[in-house]
């Protein structure tokens, strides 16, 4: 299946016959992308391309989701069809949003998987590094260990920017010296790292918000994250155990491996803030494919590998059952080794 993503300015998608198809702007027929309508599953605009209305009308009678994006890849919008919202799932998902149990239970599952994960992303680039993270890894077990008494959610998300705040000290003292970075920073990103992993993680934001429309679930009522007007609380959720497994393993990757330069990122004067040039834009955007359509073998509960999309996917299946059973336990966080 196809991921369709377009950030050349003045693109057009449309449709001929049983295609999509991408004139790209000032070409000539050798600048045309095609691809089989029945393969595509998803598409991605960023900035000034245009979508013609017959191209809308066949996603929305395809079941293709179509998010915008700015040019730098802040998010806009999506359009979708409703055709798959399930009622009376969605009521027992609200119900439960609101028990104390199943949300806390559930929230310590994901965010003691999101400590785990961090912690291995982190030991795999420490140990070629001369610093000494033992304080660090310490810190953020405590964290972890601690999450199990934890009585209300405040106190599991204290835990849990404690741990991040570790977390990335540790990345910003191993990482390449000319991405050397100060910490999480967003709205808006003040260095290269964190412009990559703002990318990153709202490319991932909508993934996992596509999957969960698919189970007929709703993105809004999330258990760990409070609800907050236009913000896709469940989405937000779920993203937590993925975010050091796919994003930040995806970034130190291309910074380590020497795949991106600084000057492939450029820093707006008036905000301060730092995106990414055109050309690390399609080097993340291949990477973060390629990433996604790889294989694992992480999810403890099927034993064939499956790529780490369908994981996603499974694990929304899987939050689905939780819902429907009334049973937080029934859902298992993906753990990395």
């Amino acid at each position: 299946m196809s991921f369709l993503y377009v950030k050349d300015q003045g693109a057009t998608i449309g449709v001929d016959g049983g295609y999509f198809v991408v004139k790209y702007k000032d070409s000539g027929d050798d600048m045309i992308r095609k691809i089989p309508s029945e393969t595509l599953e998803y598409i991605a605009v960023f900035g000034g391309v245009h979508l013609t209305t017959v191209a809308i009308q066949k996603c929305l009678q395809n079941g293709i989701v179509i998010s915008f994006f700015s040019k730098s890849g802040v998010y806009f919008g999506r359009i979708s069809s409703t055709t798959k919202t399930n009622i009376l799932r969605q009521r027992k998902q609200f119900t439960l949003s609101g028990n104390t149990s199943f949300s806390l239970n559930l929230s310590k599952k994901l965010i003691k998987a999101k400590i785990k994960n961090q912690l291995v992303v982190l030991k795999r680039y420490m140990n070629n590094s001369i610093f000494r993270y033992e304080e660090i890894v310490k810190q953020m077990k405590d964290a972890e260990i601690k999450m199990d008494n934890c009585n209300s959610i405040p106190l599991i998300m204290g835990y849990e920017g404690n741990a991040s705040r570790y977390y990335f000290s540790g990345l910003s003292k191993i990482i390449r010296s000319d991405f050397h970075f100060n910490g999480r920073s967003r709205l808006p990103p003040k260095d290269p790292f964190n412009s990559m992993i703002s990318l990153g993680y709202t490319l991932l934001m909508h993934e996992i918000y596509s999957a969960i429309e698919s189970k007929g679930l709703s993105p809004y009522a999330g258990f760990l994250h409070q609800d907050r007007e236009r913000h896709p609380t469940l989405a937000s959720d779920l993203m937590e155990e993925w975010r050091a497994v796919l994003i930040d393993s995806l970034t130190l990757s291309l910074i380590q491996g020497n795949e991106v330069d600084i000057d492939m990122f450029q820093s707006n004067k008036e905000t301060g803030g730092v995106t990414l040039k055109d050309n690390s834009f399609n080097i993340f955007i291949s990477k973060y494919e390629k990433k996604l359509r790889s294989d694992t073998k992480y999810l403890l509960y099927i034993d064939e590998k499956i790529s780490y999309r369908r994981a996603i996917w499974q694990q929304v299946d899987l939050l689905t059952k939780a819902i429907e059973e009334n049973d937080f336990d029934i859902y298992k966080p993906i753990h990395i080794r």
